[in-house]
Parts: structure tokens; sequence; C-alpha cells
């Protein structure tokens, strides 16, 4: 890799996800260009370049990873492709940042942490974008300085308005919880170890063969306990709030976001309607923390070991998920390059 004054980002998949970061390369980052532009669907890859000055677009991602302007790679393709690309800019020794999820199993993510390890060093940053957030990181912070004394229960839901034609009970847990399973990990510095799955009964507004809400629980390995309720057709908005309960007090985030009005005898704020425009400012902190870190040779935030260790717990959640039974999650040696 030729490293360049200015940052040059191929971005791989052109989804929502992933044309929303092109805009913020494009528009909000600084120190870096979006220099190479990738999508299986080769019309769309270029209409996308085309609206970006010097960027050409590509079809295969080893390919664009090739290219003399390219210093590092950011992956929003679908979270099956993703192993493929980790490998490819292994190959080119790229830096990464990775969407979640890292992989879609745990045995995948093994094998990308086997060939990260082989490098010998990191690469690969994993999008959990609540890990830059303003309110968690003032949460964090709280209890890492031991704010609230020993943290002892993490009480989370997570709502979203409606789910999209074809969306999954398994997709409750490795699309939506899979952000509160990382978001325990790092706000309590422990590994999960057990998941549970309660099932309430179903909304009225939930789709035929979902059962929405449930109720997950999580067991870490010092003993903490984090609820989890998930609501993904709760009808009226995006919502993530964490409750930290702690031997000393209590600390809760994600109860008021926007603009609060007082007028003609009512008051109120609004509710956001998706995760875009919640975490928005999390998503621009967490890509121009990435680009800094990458150009100074450095890499930083959650890892390839986060992505393992989240996938693991997500197997484990769904098995819960189908047999109503406690399941203890299966993690493999950390290597040393993890902190192991």
């Amino acid at each position: 890799m030729t490293q360049h004054s200015t940052l040059g980002v191929a971005v791989v998949g052109t989804g929502r996800m992933g044309s929303d970061h092109v805009r913020r390369l494009d528009e909000v980052i600084s120190g870096a260009r979006v220099t190479a532009v990738v999508d299986v669907d080769a019309e769309r890859a270029k209409g996308v370049a085309r609206r970006l000055q010097g960027a050409a677009a590509y079809t295969d991602a080893a390919a664009a990873m090739a290219a003399p302007d390219v210093d590092a790679v950011l992956i929003a393709s679908p979270g099956p492709a993703h192993e493929a690309a980790l490998l490819a800019a292994f190959a080119h020794d790229l830096p990464v940042l990775c969407e979640k999820p890292l992989t879609p199993d745990p045995a995948a993510a093994l094998r990308v942490l086997a060939a990260e390890t082989r490098l010998g060093r990191r690469r690969v940053q994993v999008g959990f974008m609540r890990r830059y957030d303003a309110e968690y990181l003032r949460l964090k912070a709280l209890l890492d300085g031991g704010g609230l004394g020993r943290p002892l229960m993490l009480h989370c839901r997570h709502r979203n308005v409606a789910t999209p034609p074809g969306f999954t009970e398994q997709m409750m847990i490795n699309d939506s919880v899979v952000h509160e399973i990382d978001a325990a990990r790092w706000l309590l510095g422990e590994e999960i170890t057990a998941v549970t799955v309660l099932k309430p009964r179903p909304s009225e507004n939930a789709p035929e063969g979902l059962s929405d809400p449930q109720l997950v629980l999580l067991e870490t390995a010092g003993g903490a306990v984090v609820d989890v309720e998930i609501f993904v057709n709760c009808g009226f908005g995006y919502q993530v709030g964490c409750e930290a309960v702690g031997e000393r007090g209590t600390a809760r985030l994600g109860d008021a976001h926007g603009l609060y009005v007082t007028a003609a005898g009512r008051w109120g704020g609004e509710v956001a309607q998706d995760y875009v425009t919640r975490f928005e400012d999390a998503y621009d902190r967490q890509v121009q923390r990435w680009v800094d870190a990458t150009r100074r040779g450095e890499t930083e935030g959650p890892g390839v070991w986060d992505g393992y260790a989240a996938a693991a717990v997500c197997e484990a959640g769904v098995r819960a998920q189908a047999t109503g039974a406690r399941v203890a999650v299966e993690l493999a040696a950390r290597p040393a390059l993890y902190g192991g």
C-alpha cells in the first residue's frame, strides 16, 4: 500500500449504509476521499462513482483493493460477503472499517480472526457505532470511573417502527440485539456467558410468524445481568435506551433527543424514525476516528475479537430463542493479539 496524505478509501457495497458512508466520506469527514466504489450491480456502482470526483467503479472488491489510489477499505456489503472482502483486504495489507456483522456466524469470524492473527497486527475496526455515541461514551466513562460503584445490571430497550418484508425472528437477535450485545460487553468490560430469551404474547402489529416483542437476558462472566427489550414493530419510532444499575447509583441514556417544544397547550418532542437519524453523529465520529487512526498507522476501536464474540453470543441467542432454554455461550481462547 502506498500511503497518501489524503486517505483513498474503497467503499464496498452501495446499499443504504454504503451510500450513506460514501456521502459521509465525501461531505463530512476530513482527511479521506472515496477513490473506489464497489457493488455487484455495475450500474449502481457507476451511478455512485459518477457523483464523486476521481472515483472508479468496480464489481469486484479485490480488483478495487489492488488500485494504487486505494489506501483503506470500508465494507458495507451484506454480511455473507464480508469474509471474502476482509481476506482480500488482508492480502493487500489494507486497513478496514467493516460494518457489523463482522461475519454472520462465529465459524467464519474465527477464520477472519486466524487470518488477522497471522498478519501479526490488527487491521480491522468493526462498525459497532454505539461506542462512538456521545451518551454511550459518557456512560462508559462513568462506569469506568467507578461513579456508580460496581455495575450490577443493565436494562436496555431497542424499538423499531416496523420490519421490512422477509424479516425473521433470528434477525431480531442477529441484526438488532447484536448492538446491545456489543454495548454490554464494552460497558461492563466482561464477556457474555449465557443467553435466555422470553417471549410475551405478541403484539397485534407483529407480522404473521414473528413473535414480537421479546425479552433477551444476558449473563456475564462477572455476574452482571443484562435485559434487552427488543420490539421491532412498535409502530411509533426508533428508540434505543440503556440504564446502568450500580451499587451506588444508576444512570440512564436514550430518553430525549432533538427539539423539545412547549406551545399551544401541549409539550413534547420528536422520536427518531430510524437508526441512521438517531446515530448520525456516532457514525460521523466513528468514521472520522477510523480515518485519523489509519492515517497515523494505527487500528483502534472494536476489532475482530469483538466481532467474533458478538457472533458467538448471537448464535447462542438464536438457539435460546428457538428452544426457550438458557444457552451457554462458547468462546474460543482469546489470542494474545487481542489481549488474551
